[in-house]
């Protein structure tokens, strides 16, 4: 373990699998006490199950952002069982509603939208409002690169919503550094995540597709898209404020 985060709490949504679990225990191999929130119980006890045998820290809090009382919750949660909240990582997102935009679902649009456009608004909501009067701290967001920089066909509804985080994660980053607060997104591409299988491929398959869609030739690791939510998080990007950080193995180059 480092001590990069050393002292620091850092709330995680989305962190029972993926891209998510990635990001907690990257923040506590680096010395963050973590609290991981999510839907389901059951993943995010095994993602703090394993943060502890790495020796970290950490507590499993159930909530569901697209509810603004939840997203409060789990901010009040979190310093209860830390004692502060420095840093946090928006990652719960939801993919649904494929289809030509003639043909989207109405049901489908508005889940999107609640999960990953309203569920970004309040956790920032939530989040800001206590970090602004505790001394300031980092906000990382998660999108896709699929949304304000490549669209797909039959993903309409999906890249409007990931266009959508991308925007209000630039909105306040701008509205709120001179609150102390830092905010910023990633912006992945494929990643070694169930999301980024179609139904029914094999990982064989997968890897093949990715060799002919990806210019470097893959899907990118969980870890390296940790790495970089770490990175802005990090007093390291002390100067960094409303980037959109796009990790696609060069497929929007």
């Amino acid at each position: 373990m480092t001590t990069r985060f050393a002292d620091r709490s850092v709330l995680v949504t989305g962190a029972g699998r993926g891209i998510g679990r990635a990001i907690a225990l990257a923040f506590a191999a680096e010395g963050a006490n973590v609290a991981v929130a999510g839907r389901s119980a059951g993943p995010l006890a095994e993602t703090v199950e394993l943060i502890e045998q790495a020796g970290g820290k950490a507590v499993a809090i159930t909530g569901d952002v697209s509810k603004s009382e939840d997203a409060a919750r789990l901010v009040r949660e979190t310093v209860e069982a830390f004692g502060a909240l420095h840093v946090a990582v928006n990652n719960a997102g939801v993919l649904a509603g494929m289809g030509k935009v003639a043909d989207i679902d109405e049901e489908q649009w508005r889940y999107l939208f609640e999960v990953n456009v309203n569920g970004t608004l309040f956790a920032m909501q939530h989040q800001i409002a206590h970090l602004r009067e505790n001394g300031g701290g980092a906000i990382v967001n998660v999108s896709s690169n699929l949304g304000a920089h490549k669209r797909l066909e039959g993903a309409g509804a999906y890249v409007t919503s990931k266009a959508a985080v991308s925007a209000l994660t630039r909105s306040a980053a701008r509205d709120h550094v001179a609150d102390g607060i830092r905010i910023n997104l990633v912006s992945p591409g494929p990643v070694a995540t169930d999301m980024s299988t179609r139904t029914g491929e094999s990982e064989a398959e997968k890897a093949e597709r990715m060799k002919a869609e990806v210019p470097v030739g893959r899907a990118g690791a969980v870890e390296e898209i940790a790495a970089a939510v770490l990175y802005l998080a990090s007093p390291e990007a002390g100067y960094t404020v409303g980037a959109d950080l796009v990790l696609d193995g060069g497929v929007t180059a």
